[in-house]
């Protein structure tokens, strides 16, 4: 099931001082093992811990709960970094300006007219979307209205709206590691027809996809991150190639981003959860740099 991922990063600090001042470190709530969303990251050349974090883009808003120890952490962050700049009231304006394919592609182009009709009766009937309001919108995007279809609640919510609204209260600013543009241009790197028949599926096997949902809901909720990883590993369009444009490849941008801006001090990164664990996850690619990455309670 097509989760939009988010992370969060965590640093530590590691400083050399003189034998006449030497370092403290400071004891962490470390978690016994790897099952949390939440982790410090520390070592190397950093003066202070930044801390990462992984998301899940849509729960029940009664389901979004922030802990003690995550919600200190993000108040001695200088900074908090997502995916995008949650912040920023213009991101909607962009994603109308890129919701759409390029080259004047309508939907009705990817499908016979007999299963566009369908489609099209599925929308209506189901979601209360007439499909004629966006004929020329990208498959993959229109995969997103069927989640809070999946939904056990009235109320949905995203993480990153609700720590945007703790960042205004501890006056922290917000920055995007990505902004629509390219987020929208990944989306058009993936072949429109292979999303037509990604959204076909969904709605054909709509159970079935149901229960994948609640699947990694589940595991996300339970903080296990093995789970997650692969959840998303069976289901992020059944291929390796586009894994690493909708994952691997971003993660490794990321974290080049991340090194930099951790080096000048103390953030607080969310991110889609699934971006975190793997041999290609931020969690390895941040050790594999020479970072201690520590798991934290996060209960």
């Amino acid at each position: 099931m097509k989760i939009i991922r988010s992370f969060a990063v965590t640093m530590t600090v590691l400083s050399i001082f003189s034998c006449q001042a030497q370092p403290h470190k400071s004891a962490i709530n470390r978690n016994i093992d790897d099952n949390t969303t939440l982790w410090r990251v520390s070592g190397k050349d950093l003066k202070e811990p930044s801390y990462l974090f992984g998301t899940f883009h849509l729960l029940c808003k009664e389901d979004i709960h922030f802990s003690d120890e995550m919600k200190k952490d993000i108040k001695s962050a200088k900074e908090i970094y997502m995916e995008m700049d949650m912040s920023d009231p213009s991101i909607m304006l962009s994603f109308a300006q890129y919701l759409n394919m390029k080259n004047n592609r309508k939907l009705s182009d990817l499908y016979t007219p007999e299963v566009y009709k369908k489609i099209s009766a599925f929308f209506k009937d189901s979601l209360h979307t007439p499909l004629n309001l966006l004929p020329s919108a990208k498959p993959y995007f229109l995969v997103a209205f069927l989640y809070p279809r999946m939904m056990n609640c009235k109320t949905s919510s995203g993480i990153e709206q609700e720590l945007v609204i703790l960042a205004k209260e501890n006056k922290t600013a917000v920055h995007g590691l990505e902004t629509m543009a390219f987020q929208a241009s990944v989306f058009d790197s993936i072949p429109y027809e292979w999303q037509a028949k990604e959204l076909l599926r969904n709605i054909d096997s709509s159970a079935l996809y149901k229960r994948q949902f609640d699947t990694m809901l589940l595991a996300y909720k339970q903080q296990r991150m093995d789970d997650i990883e692969r959840s998303i590993s069976r289901s992020e369009f059944g291929s390796e190639a586009f894994r690493d444009i909708l994952i691997n490849n971003r993660n490794k941008d990321w974290v080049n981003k991340l090194m930099s801006v951790m080096q000048k001090e103390s953030v607080f990164v969310a991110v889609g959860a699934g971006h975190l664990p793997g041999k290609d996850g931020l969690i390895d690619l941040l050790k594999k740099n020479g970072y201690t990455v520590e798991p934290l309670l996060n209960k």
